[in-house]
């Protein structure tokens, strides 16, 4: 019991000063090292996660968004969909919110002890190229492969390459029905084919991405102008 061993002498006192039986201390030393495990496995995950910033679901204004309600909120945060393997694409312009209720449901997601990956699309298509000679590259997506969650911000933002196509096919491969992924993207289903360059490519992507999936369109004024700050009064 490692994480305990620091706290144990005030253990020992708070069990004389109250009179513990030897079970309660027992009990009491067992509730504090999986605390303070717990706590260090969730930094751990946090770490691993490499998000942009850090804002929560509660921290999300629902009132200037229709497209989610907070009893739907409220649904995706029981995380039957997780369990599933179940995949979310949030689409809309820019500003809105995807990428906010992304990072969102995977903070919360870590705190329910799950793995989580958050990578941009300009990112991903980097470190798959590099990956057979880089080892960054490498243990990034091996943690990529392996997490319960996998976020991919700005899908399909610009135009790949076939190669690329293929390597980002490859990879949705490796996660299909295995790990669940969130997708926030300006752009809808419709016209990543376009952008994936290969007919072939883009079918056999979207169908494994779209097999289980909800697509959540979202609307509205960009938050980030609506409350853009100005030098001039």
């Amino acid at each position: 019991m490692t994480e305990t061993a620091n706290a144990l002498p005030h253990l020992l006192r708070e069990a004389e000063q109250h009179s513990w039986t030897y079970q309660e201390l027992l009990v009491a030393l067992c509730s504090h090292e999986e605390k303070l495990r717990e706590e260090k496995t969730t930094q751990k995950h946090l770490k691993w996660a490499q998000f942009p910033f850090e804002k929560s679901l509660e921290d999300f204004n629902t009132l200037g968004q229709s497209a989610l309600s907070n009893r739907q909120i409220n649904q995706l945060k029981e995380f039957v969909w997780l369990k599933q393997a179940f995949n979310l694409i949030f689409l809309g312009p820019p500003g809105v919110g995807k990428t906010h209720i992304a990072i969102g449901l995977g903070l919360a997601a870590i705190h329910k002890g799950k793995q989580v990956s958050f990578v941009s699309m300009a990112e991903l298509v980097s470190l798959l190229k590099t990956e057979s000679y880089v080892r960054r590259s490498e243990l990034r997506l091996r943690r990529i492969r392996k997490a319960d969650l996998v976020i991919i911000d700005d899908m399909m933002f610009m135009a790949m390459e076939t190669n690329e196509a293929n390597l980002f096919f490859q990879l949705v491969s490796d996660l299909y029905e295995k790990s669940s992924i969130i997708l926030t993207s300006n752009k809808g289903p419709d016209n990543w084919s376009k952008m994936l360059g290969d007919q072939g490519i883009a079918t056999a992507i979207l169908d494994r991405l779209l097999h289980r999936c909800e697509v959540i369109h979202m609307g509205g004024e960009s938050y980030r102008m609506k409350h853009r700050q100005s030098m001039f009064t």
